[in-house]
């Protein structure tokens, strides 16, 4: 079902220069948000296309978990379309919402750079944290902790 709706899209993506990104989500997301939960299973997939076209995110806290992660951002290689960070906290406060700021977590984010450099990805890195807390903060003080965060852990 994947398959055959990326396949539908595909062209009309085309059309409009845009390329179609492939996100796995964590195993937690599996009941409620995707079929797709490991970067082996998106890359697969991906493979079925041209490579221009269809490509893999590899977010951190999503894949983060899977022992297999850095062999398989290595063979997604020029395939890998984005890369997302955040931190991974525990107790998890809350499913959807409880990304942490990068560094407050257990994700070794600055291996996983490493790995998404090597691979030859050289696009831009989106800090993505979905947690009420941080959206709650003003503005400067979260951007200043996100750039101090970043350089510490993520650069």
């Amino acid at each position: 079902m994947v398959q055959d709706a990326i396949a539908a899209l595909v062209p009309e993506a085309a059309a409009c220069g845009v390329r179609l990104g492939i996100e796995p989500l964590h195993p937690m997301f599996a009941a409620d948000r995707s079929v797709i939960t490991t970067l082996a299973q998106a890359t697969t997939l991906a493979e079925r296309f041209p490579s221009g076209r269809v490509g893999v995110v590899a977010d951190a806290y999503h894949v983060w978990w899977d022992p297999a992660v850095y062999a398989e951002i290595e063979r997604a290689g020029p395939r890998i379309f984005g890369f997302h960070v955040s931190d991974w906290i525990t107790p998890l406060p809350d499913v959807l919402f409880g990304r942490g700021m990068m560094g407050d977590g257990v994700i070794e984010l600055r291996r996983l750079r490493q790995a998404v450099d090597a691979s030859g990805y050289g696009g831009p890195i989106e800090v993505e944290i979905f947690n009420r807390t941080i959206h709650a903060m003003a503005g400067d003080d979260v951007l200043s902790l996100i750039k101090t965060r970043y350089r510490a852990h993520v650069a």
